[in-house]
């Protein structure tokens, strides 16, 4: 009857970890991240839960003549922006389980 005890004291740590990696996925799916692309010319900001909340496009890169690489600078700048979400997640929740390897893809979690 002794293992009793010690089997209380692990789930009492396991619902701990589980509420903090939770604290800390909540906590990340409300920032905002931001990345950019062509030295800055177009800035792209997301939440953490991958929602694209805004972008931003300096008037010179605008070449009607090369639409491409405008919709490449975009898509640069929200990928960008969605690595350092998908970063925060990864740290966030590595500490809140004391380092603990979990094995969890938290890419899905941001649409990746």
């Amino acid at each position: 009857m002794t293992d009793i005890p010690n089997m209380q004291e692990l789930l009492a740590q396991a619902a701990a970890m589980q509420a903090n990696m939770k604290a800390a996925q909540d906590a990340v799916l409300h920032q905002e991240f931001e990345g950019s692309a062509g030295g800055s010319v177009v800035t792209a900001r997301v939440r953490g839960t991958g929602e694209v909340v805004s972008v931003a496009i300096d008037p010179s890169v605008i070449d009607p003549s090369d639409p491409e690489l405008l919709g490449d600078l975009i898509v640069a700048a929200i990928n960008q922006a969605l690595a350092q979400a998908t970063e925060a997640m990864n740290t966030q929740i590595g500490e809140a389980s004391g380092g603990l390897d979990l094995g969890i893809d938290l890419g899905g979690i941001l649409g990746g």
